[in-house]
């Protein structure tokens, strides 16, 4: 017997090779064609060993708190070094999920993991967030330092995230702010704005347009304002996220920071469209990732780019590189595919392609601005397909929250700056085979007249829109079979 059960084991561990390979083969066509060098991503590897949420205590009746019940779980497949937590069908009501090394949580098709809005299940933690080191409250899903880690299922992951984010009144219906007005909080001095407790309102009134208020507050007196990204993966290596739907997050959506090998696949994110801060998936500083097959429909920028910001950007010096995205869909959000504002750490060799932005305010979209420093370079960007944006098809925009030198040339001010550390660079575009129907403008680059952007190439490419390109500071762009409303470039 105990030979026969050692031989069984024997198969079993000669056979998962296989498995993995057979697995991960749904992966290979997004590794062909890429104009860089970047390794083969699988699929982190997961021991075989599965436990049920349901065994721990939880209760999925959208009412019990069930954050003793995933912390247990998590603990005891960590102490037999991982597998799979499986969330069951149900409404798990909970605090913050914090990840492990070598587990997966595993949502089924009708499980809903709501995060509870008590603030006092959510530390405040020393984190980054928009490229500065700075303490925001622990996120609802979060991992620091892991490896093996993997969110998958079909299930849904909702952040809860009305009570903790602002709301302008130009971006709702009547019938809707008449509802957020009626749940409590407090209104701008103009009627304009509505904020969720006076302690937001006191540090939205220190920070103006930027979420970085007055070190003197008392964290927890301003703890709201201090809201979290919905999942916040900091130093992960191998990392996978798969099928689930992740919405109504608090803050950003998805924020990987300073991780290495991740997967990204057949996910829907979710945000009211007038979510503040309502980011898609905001890839900071992380080497080798796989973005596929998802779709985004969120109240700010989806899919987007970082590497820090200004001088904490550039003593972290962590570059986001070797970046595949691939076969997804934007609805509503400020950009399509963005770079930056955050970029100080360097950002290159990306490829985007076989996408399709519908309805967004900006296509494909670059932005930066003096102060950052930083190198952005070698990003392709190939059969992009583009219906109704709001504003520009492609944007350079290098005076981002600023006044740029076009505008200041005009009462005849000169804009022309020092070059050193702090100037942002950005050279080596391609844009190829890009189909945009309907725009108030086609492209617009708008470089610093020190660091002009260089060496941008438009190929095959047909736009629709009220306006053609307009072209400041930029040396070597180039239009090849390009036509805006069936004029050549």
């Amino acid at each position: 017997m105990k030979r026969n059960a050692r031989n069984l084991f024997i198969l079993v561990l000669a056979l998962l090779p296989a498995c993995n390979a057979q697995r991960d083969s749904d992966l290979d066509a997004y590794f062909r064609n890429i104009p860089f060098e970047m390794p083969r991503l699988e699929r982190p590897a997961i021991p075989a060993r599965t436990v049920s949420l349901a065994d721990f205590g939880g209760v999925p009746d959208g009412v019990t708190l069930n954050t003793e019940a995933f912390a247990e779980a998590i603990e005891n497949l960590a102490g037999k070094g991982g597998g799979r937590l499986e969330v069951p069908a149900g409404i798990w009501f909970t605090g913050p999920i914090t990840l492990k090394s070598n587990i997966e949580l595993h949502l089924d098709a009708d499980a809903v993991i709501v995060f509870s809005t008590d603030q006092d299940l959510y530390p405040i933690i020393d984190t980054n967030f928009e490229g500065l080191d700075v303490r925001r409250c622990l996120s609802p899903v979060n991992a620091l330092g892991e490896k093996n880690i993997a969110i998958t299922g079909k299930g849904i992951i909702d952040g809860n995230g009305a009570a903790w984010r602002e709301v302008k009144r130009r971006k709702v219906s009547d019938d809707q702010w008449k509802r957020i007005v009626a749940a409590g909080g407090l209104l701008s001095e103009d009627g304009k704005v509505w904020f969720p407790d006076e302690g937001y309102m006191k540090a939205r009134a220190t920070a103006g347009s930027l979420n970085y208020p007055d070190p003197s507050f008392d964290e927890n007196e301003i703890k709201t304002f201090l809201r979290p990204v919905l999942v916040s993966l900091r130093e992960c290596e191998n990392v996978l996220l798969e099928g689930v739907t992740f919405q109504n997050s608090p803050c950003w959506n998805l924020h990987p920071l300073y991780c290495k090998n991740v997967i990204v696949k057949d996910v829907n994110v979710r945000n009211p469209h007038y979510s503040a801060n309502g980011d898609g998936i905001d890839i900071d500083a992380c080497e080798n990732v796989l973005l596929v097959g998802s779709t985004f429909d969120v109240g700010d920028d989806a899919i987007c780019i970082k590497s820090g910001k200004d001088a904490d950007g550039r003593r972290h010096a962590r570059k986001c590189r070797n970046l595949v995205i691939a076969d997804c869909t934007v609805y509503h959000g400020h950009g399509g595919f963005v770079v930056g504002s955050e970029m100080s750490g360097g950002v290159e060799d990306i490829l985007v392609r076989d996408c399709r932005f519908l309805g967004t305010d900006v296509g494909l979209r670059f932005k930066s601005t003096r102060g950052r420093g930083g190198l952005v370079k070698d990003i392709w960007c190939d059969h992009i397909y583009m219906k109704d944006i709001v504003t520009y098809g492609v944007i350079f925009n290098l005076y981002y929250a600023g006044v740029a030198a076009t505008e200041l040339a005009k009462d005849g001010q000169s804009d022309l700056q020092p070059v050193d550390e702090t100037t942002p660079e950005f050279r080596g575009f391609r844009f190829s085979d890009i189909v945009c129907a309907g725009a108030d403008q086609a492209v617009f680059i708008n470089g610093l007249p020190e660091m002009p952007v260089k060496d941008v190439a438009f190929t095959r490419c047909t736009f629709s829109a009220d306006k053609g390109a307009d072209v400041n500071f930029a040396e070597n762009v180039t239009f090849e079979e390009v036509t805006v409303n069936g004029e050549s470039l």
